[in-house]
């Protein structure tokens, strides 16, 4: 079973999302797909994916992509469960500081929108760790063509856990295709 778990902002209907469930598809798999639209709210979206996580009747490998990296982090430390972090937030207290009372909307879906605030910043510094718990549990993915994150950042942080840094691309991940067969064999 795959939770995928989402970025800033983004939805189920995320395209590596899309693809994931396309691939178990194929494999006639797609009872594995799990893949929730999270609250705006830290502490919420983690609270769903941890009853998510609790329900499952066998422990599901994550796969977190952006702050949903972040997510699988915490995830990861909380219940020692695999996790495929593809190009994810560090620090995202840090990050997301100077958008603290801007209008935020769904990429998926425009008209949901809400202000990010203080309490969004305090809930994201709540759940973050000095370092990664369990980084033998995770598989790194970076591109260096990410523009929105700093991969280095990632590289560093995630230091003892499995990586794998391509060259160029973005990121959205352009390859994550090509690596769906080796998340599922991690």
């Amino acid at each position: 079973m795959f939770l995928y778990i989402h970025g800033f902002n983004s939805s189920s209907q995320a395209g590596k999302a899309q693809e994931l469930k396309r691939w178990l598809e194929a494999r006639h798999r797609g009872h594995e797909w799990i893949a929730p639209d999270l609250p705006d709210r830290p502490a919420q979206a983690i609270a769903l994916l941890s009853e998510l996580i609790e329900r499952a009747e066998t422990p599901p490998k994550l796969i977190g992509s952006s702050l949903g990296g972040f997510y699988a982090t915490h995830l990861v430390a909380q219940y020692k469960l695999k996790a495929a972090l593809i190009n994810p937030a560090v620090h995202p207290g840090l990050l997301l500081r100077p958008v603290v009372g801007t209008v935020q909307k769904n990429w998926h879906e425009e008209s949901q929108t809400y202000t990010f605030t203080q309490d969004h910043l305090d809930e994201l510094i709540a759940l973050d760790q000095l370092s990664p718990q369990h980084p033998q549990n995770m598989l790194l993915m970076l591109e260096n063509g990410d523009k929105t994150l700093d991969w280095r950042d990632a590289t560093g942080y995630y230091r003892d856990a499995h990586q794998l840094v391509f060259q160029g691309g973005n990121h959205g991940f352009t390859r994550f295709r090509d690596v769906i067969d080796l998340i599922d064999r991690f």
